[in-house]
């Protein structure tokens, strides 16, 4: 399965420190094995997945979106950040 990334995830995921990038690579990795892990969305937001996982005490969603052959990271952040 072939993975893209949104610009705007791609933003978000540049500030994250080395040893955060490596924590979201293996969430990432594990996304791939499974994509329908992550609880998918309702009504107009239909086909996006959000998957919620902790670094240190913070809690991050990362939306996505999967297609056949492909996935799409759109965006990554905290609760507060993605209202």
């Amino acid at each position: 399965m072939k993975i893209i990334q949104s610009p705007l995830f791609a933003r978000k995921a540049k500030k994250f420190h080395k040893n955060e990038k490596l924590k979201l690579d293996i969430i990432i990795k594990d996304l791939v094995k499974d994509p329908k892990s992550g609880q998918e969305k309702k009504g107009d937001l239909r086909g996006i997945y959000i998957h919620k996982f902790k670094m240190g005490t913070i809690e991050y969603l990362l939306a996505y979106r999967i297609r056949e052959e492909l996935s799409e990271l759109i965006t990554i952040g905290t609760h507060a950040e993605l209202l």
